[in-house]
């Protein structure tokens, strides 16, 4: 638990702290038995300091698992071998006394990096794939996929010219040596070999890259992950301009065939709610589930959590402790899902990892099950109308107009033809149409009290709300205009 349980001893087992094997083949049951799936996190890129490997590794310059990990000689004045950077702040080598060498970490010290150049290394690793499928779980995100090799000579990271003071101290190099190698590719295409020995499985990747490079994770011929995380929506700016050639940039750059996915919000960076505001993350819910692609939704989202302000003597975060003062830290957008109105929100009966929001009594989901019009509603309503309409998980995305805060597409299957229409800003927006828009009926608004009207030539949006119109059938060429 040096970095929140990425650190792992066992690849094959339960922590003790969160149960037994024999627990999580009662979850496996469980959650089949309701008709869902359940994926695992894996950790292909480092191990724990405790694991057996590495005490193996580190016992002697001699031992058989030596070159699992990435040992080196000091440089030329005794000090690291090269200038590489942790991204949790300092070096990325830590000095071992008793074999005389550094060995490589991308996060903390207690996280030696695995030498994937190794094929030992790589057999061990898609065993510990094929444990867990047999077990019956139904695929993995692939924690830091980008990360796994590093180049083979140890050449210095180059510096960074764009590099600002307060950003993370990583940043001040290009991780041209240390992330996003070609040679990655080869062995995710590996990965998915191991996975497609197995029915109906998923590798998703964990991949912060540009989109061109992005793209290129789901492999040759398709043979990479099925879902490289595509998380541009987290940093773009909330404006309609911005979010339309993001979108349009995306689906121009996908490869053919490739699926794709957009991501509000994870385990690394501060909630949709707090980036955008709370009434704009229920627009931000209606533009993540109208987009073409897998939506990812993380916990919390849907009943509009925000971020919490951790205290210093809460702090669980090795970033947030290593890096103070920068705002970094990921504990905020960590703390336990807010069930209930009892103690700890129905978390936990113990005490949990991070403190509850003190709004747990009025936000948590039994209390928004109850209202109407909440954010949960909000959410049951939107996945209602996917599963309802085929357009919104199989349609084409046609662009029809991104101008101030207004932004609107059509998503096209056949003679389904649904017009989303979201208003990204706070003041209300009147939209005239053009003639192949001329009329529909309003499926969904983000403000419930809306659902049935007509719409004929225009449509009135109230501040923060996005709409979904169902479109009469009309010439599909037509669908080139714009909205003026």
């Amino acid at each position: 638990m040096a970095d929140c349980g990425y650190d792992i001893s066992d690849f094959t087992n339960i922590d003790p702290v969160f149960g037994t094997l024999q627990d999580f083949d009662e979850l496996l049951q469980a959650v089949h038995a309701s008709g869902l799936k359940l994926i695992l996190d894996l950790v292909p890129n480092h191990t724990s300091d405790r694991h057996p490997w590495f005490q193996e590794s580190r016992s002697s310059r001699d031992s058989p698992k030596r070159d699992w990990y990435i040992w080196r000689d000091p440089g030329e004045d005794g000090g690291p071998p090269n200038n590489w950077l942790s991204s949790f702040g300092g070096g990325a080598w830590q000095f071992d006394t008793a074999t005389g060498q550094f060995y490589y970490h991308t996060f903390l010290k207690a996280q030696p990096d695995l030498n994937w150049r190794h094929p030992d290394v790589r057999s061990a690793m898609y065993d510990v794939m094929r444990f867990w499928l047999r077990r019956g779980v139904d695929g993995f995100r692939v924690d830091v996929i980008w990360h796994i090799v590093k180049d083979g000579e140890f050449r210095d990271n180059p510096s960074n010219p764009m590099f600002r003071s307060g950003e993370p101290p990583h940043h001040s190099l290009i991780p041209l040596y240390t992330a996003d190698r070609p040679e990655v590719h080869d062995i995710i295409a590996e990965m998915r070999m191991v996975a497609d020995e197995f029915v109906d499985r998923v590798l998703i990747g964990e991949i912060y890259l540009p989109i061109e490079r992005l793209v290129c994770y789901y492999g040759r011929d398709l043979c990479g992950v099925h879902l490289p995380f595509n998380f541009s929506l987290i940093s773009a700016p909330w404006n309609a301009r911005a979010l339309a050639k993001l979108i349009d940039e995306y689906e121009a750059a996908l490869p053919a065939g490739g699926w794709p996915n957009w991501v509000l919000g994870n385990h690394d960076n501060p909630r949709i709610a707090s980036r955008v505001g709370a009434a704009q993350a229920r627009v931000a819910a209606m533009l993540l589930l109208t987009l073409r692609g897998t939506p990812t939704i993380y916990y919390g989202e849907e009943i509009g959590m925000a971020q919490l302000r951790i205290v210093l003597d809460h702090v669980r975060d090795q970033v947030e402790a290593n890096l103070p003062g920068i705002g970094l830290g990921r504990d905020g957008c960590r703390t336990p899902m807010q069930w209930d109105q009892s103690r700890n929100a129905g978390f936990s009966k113990g005490k949990p990892w991070l403190p509850v929001a003190r709004t747990y009594r009025k936000m948590n989901l039994n209390a928004q099950r109850k209202e109407e019009n909440s954010h949960y509603q909000l959410y049951q309503r939107l996945i209602a109308i996917r599963r309802a309409h085929p357009a919104l998980s199989f349609g084409s995305y046609n662009p029809i107009a991104a101008s101030g805060d207004l932004l609107t597409y059509i998503r096209v299957l056949g003679e389904e033809r649904l017009l989303i229409a979201l208003n990204l800003g706070h003041e209300p927006l009147s939209t005239t149409l053009t003639a192949f828009l001329v009329r529909g009926r309003l499926l969904m608004s983000t403000e419930e009290d809306r659902v049935g009207e007509s719409i004929n030539q225009s449509i009135d949006l109230r501040p923060h709300e996005g709409v979904i119109v169902e479109l009469a059938s009309t010439d599909p060429s037509s669908e080139r205009e714009a909205v003026r």
